[in-house]
């Protein structure tokens, strides 16, 4: 199944990679997500490359009561964002996989960061979630498409406003 979601960040594309890059913004959206215990690691720097790598544990109430048989009452989650370097205007490229223990789903693809407007940036990932799930298979990446797009959505209301300063967190552009 075909993934693609974009999430506009009210800063710059030089301020949403340092967004994207701090370990304390991380494990905010992360638990805004609802993490029910989770472990962030950021290497790299924002100057150059970074990979930001989250380990998280989920309820599985977003899923179908037909398909929970495959995954239990919680799944572990793991995401890898790797971000290139940035161009001089602070538009990036990287890659990014979520992979799902327990579960034989998996989400691969690519991912953007561009200026959109002053003061104005866009993440866009574009990718693809594949299950191997004999006969369930649609049913399974609907269901795992559904869970990404919704965390994607929680990350937006938090990356703005934790921008906003908002959360008590200083701004980050």
């Amino acid at each position: 199944m075909h993934l693609h979601v974009t999430i506009d960040l009210p800063t710059d594309a030089h301020g949403a990679a340092r967004l994207l890059a701090d370990p304390a913004y991380v494990a905010a959206k992360v638990r805004e997500a609802g993490a029910v215990d989770q472990h962030v690691d950021v290497t790299g720097t924002v100057d150059g490359a970074f990979t930001v790598t989250t380990r998280r544990q989920l309820p599985t109430g977003q899923i179908p009561a037909h398909l929970r048989a495959f995954v239990g009452d919680r799944i572990d989650v793991r995401q890898v964002e790797a971000w290139e370097a940035a161009h001089e205007d602070g538009a990036r490229a990287g890659t990014v996989v979520v992979e799902i223990a327990g579960a034989p789903v998996r989400v691969t693809g690519r991912t953007t960061l561009e200026p959109v407007a002053p003061g104005t940036s866009r993440v866009v990932y574009d990718g693809e979630v594949r299950a191997a799930v004999p006969l369930f298979a649609a049913a399974v990446e609907e269901a795992a498409g559904g869970a990404v797009r919704a965390a994607l959505a929680t990350e937006q209301a938090v990356a703005a406003r934790w921008l906003s300063g908002a959360d008590g967190h200083a701004q980050t552009t």
